[in-house]
Parts: C-alpha cells; sequence; structure tokens
C-alpha cells in the first residue's frame, strides 16, 4: 500500500484523505494539532481540531471555518476515517489518527508525557507508522520531575521578594506561561502578566482551567512590584515595558535551559528547565507504547532518532518540514518570540 501521509510544498499531505496536518501554506482543508504558531496559520478554507483547542485556536486566529471534534470521536472523510488524540502539549493539543483500509498512521504534533494541569494528557494510541517530532530528541535531554521545577520558581520568587526586587520569568505566552502559573504561590505577591499572556489566560479560564488571579502592570501599586512575579513573553527582554520594574530578577523558562551556555547566551539571571515536549526518555516511551512497527521523524534531532530508532529494529525515517519550536534556541534581545 502507497503512504497515507506523504510531504508536499504546503505541508503533510493525507493523500486518501485529501486534506493536511498542519500545513505551512494555505489548503482547502487543514487538521491542525494545536494552536502555537508555527503548526496553526491562517489562510485554510476549512479547519478541523480537538474541540478543546477551538477556544485558542478562534482566539490566535481569528475568524476561520473551524470545525471541532472531540477526542476520541470518530469522523470520515473520503474513505478515511480521523480521530484526534490527546498530546498533553498545551491546551487542546492532539494527535491525529487516521486509518484506510486497515491500515492505521498517528501524527503526533508535539507532545509531552509528563503530567500537566492545563491540558489533557497524552494518550498512547496504537497505530502502524507513527509520525513524531524530535526537538529533544538527543540521549542529554531528561527532564527533573515538573513540580520539582515549580518548587524552585517560587523559592526563587520568595527570595526576591524577600530582599524588595521583583521577579520577571520570561516563557512563552501560549501553554509554558499557563503552565507556570498554575503552579505559583499566589500568597508570596501579585501575580502580574504582560498582555499577551493575560488574554491566553482568559481563554484558559473559560475552558475550566484554574489559573491564580492575576492583573496588568497597571493594576498594581509601584511599591507592591517590589514582591511581584512577572510573566512575560520573550520579546519584551530589552524593551521599554521592562524598566518599570526598577531593580528585577530575571528568569527565563525554557527545556533549552539544560545547555551549558544557554542562560548565559540569554542573558538572565536564572534559567529554569521547563519544556512542554518530551525529553529523550518521553519520546522513547512514547514510540514503544504505539507498537509502531515504522517511526517518521519531523523537526528537531532527526538524523539521531533515526539512526537510533534502526538501530532499535524498526523502520525510520524523516520528514522534511517547515516547523518551527516555541521553544527555539534562545537568542538575545527582544527579537526572540518563543521560549
Amino acid at each position: 500500500m502507497d503512504d497515507l501521509v506523504v510531504v508536499r510544498k504546503e505541508g503533510l499531505y493525507c493523500v486518501p484523505g485529501q486534506f493536511y496536518i498542519d500545513p505551512w501554506r494555505p489548503v482547502e482543508r487543514a487538521v491542525i494539532t494545536h494552536a502555537h504558531a508555527d503548526h496553526a496559520r491562517v489562510g485554510h478554507r476549512h479547519y478541523l481540531s480537538a474541540a478543546a483547542g477551538v477556544p485558542v485556536l478562534q482566539a490566535r486566529l481569528g475568524p476561520v471555518n473551524l470545525q471541532g471534534l472531540a477526542y476520541g470521536e470518530r469522523l470520515t472523510h473520503h474513505g478515511v476515517t480521523i480521530s484526534l488524540h490527546p498530546a498533553g502539549h498545551v491546551l487542546g493539543s492532539a494527535q491525529v489518527r487516521i486509518e484506510y483500509q486497515g491500515e492505521v498512521w498517528v501524527a503526533s504534533g508535539d507532545y509531552k508525557l509528563e503530567a500537566d494541569p492545563t491540558c489533557a494528557p497524552f494518550e498512547a494510541v496504537r497505530c502502524d507508522t507513527f509520525i513524531t517530532e524530535s526537538t529533544f530528541g538527543l540521549p542529554i535531554y531528561r527532564w527533573q520531575a515538573p513540580q520539582e521545577i515549580v518548587d524552585d520558581i517560587n523559592a526563587w520568587w520568595r527570595s526576591n521578594a524577600q530582599a524588595g526586587r521583583c521577579s520577571v520569568m520570561l516563557c512563552y505566552a501560549f501553554g509554558k506561561a499557563q503552565r507556570i502559573l498554575s503552579g505559583l504561590d499566589a500568597s508570596i505577591g501579585p501575580i502580574v502578566c504582560h498582555g499577551a499572556a493575560q488574554a491566553l489566560n482568559t481563554v484558559y479560564r473559560e475552558c475550566g482551567v484554574a489559573l491564580p488571579p492575576t492583573v496588568m502592570v497597571g493594576d498594581v501599586e509601584k511599591t507592591a512590584l517590589r514582591n511581584a512575579i512577572v510573566i512575560a513573553p520573550p520579546s519584551a527582554a530589552g524593551s521599554p515595558w521592562m524598566r518599570r520594574f526598577g531593580d528585577y530578577s530575571d528568569a527565563f523558562a525554557s527545556g533549552w535551559m539544560l545547555l551549558r551556555g544557554a542562560r548565559r547566551r540569554r542573558g538572565v539571571d536564572r534559567g529554569f528547565v521547563l519544556s512542554d515536549h518530551a525529553d529523550w526518555p518521553g519520546l522513547m516511551q512514547a514510540i514503544a507504547a504505539t507498537g509502531a512497527q515504522r517511526v517518521i521523524v519531523t523537526h528537531g534531532s532527526t538524523a539521531v532518532m533515526v539512526r537510533w530508532l534502526r538501530q532499535q529494529g524498526l523502520l525510520a525515517g524523516g520528514f522534511e518540514t517547515e516547523y518551527g519550536d516555541e521553544e527555539t534556541e534562545p537568542v538575545i534581545g527582544p527579537e526572540a518570540t518563543h521560549a
């Protein structure tokens, strides 16, 4: 049988179903795994996503022709059965299961296996072929328990507050910001959010995700900022907006903080290793759980993962895609827009 999914100039294409998965150029029909900008783009005529991701996609894409499908619900299009399953990456993220003439493929999008109170947990889906990301697809990437990282963030904030110094946490406004917020100890002080994060906080709360109270910087007395924590996107670093916080300690939360020198290149006081992508053991665990005998690796450390999977006896190869990474390698200055 020919491959169910191939790469075209527009993106990953399901041949018998005549639809694309996270296409990077405008198409007729797009199945979207999640609302990060490199996977969900404007310009498609018809969108399909997990119902849990519809509010976020609407907030980020505006008025589009969008259909939501409940996790596990099945839809048949041109003889291809489509269902969406939790990816554990961010709110509403999904893996795409496609079945045609008895063959099953799963395109994972981005995913993680760690617990996250802000989104549905990853669900392993049995398949013949599994398309996996490899953002952190190197054996050096092994995450510490998320609760330990959250405890470290609260301890850092508490120490700064006791010293009368504002804490500024730089992190991606969609997903990472809300995950951090969900674990903050609000008794330490005010939680201030940049507008980019605050808008998405509203969407999360409307979807039933519990977050502590957050305010905009204009709602806080200047003296109260001394024991506040500020959640802001990396693009705010070095901007005039930051000057209002006076003497502050800054930090950056990303899986890349595991790398020696990454914090130095970012130029922040602290680096917290917190990622919304699977680490190396997580990737291996997820692949094994699918039972797939064929694995196709996309964006990240593709060559290393393909070589390793072949050594494990799997049929492995790679797809060239145009996906970026919301945890892209840190760069210095306001041009950094992902974390």
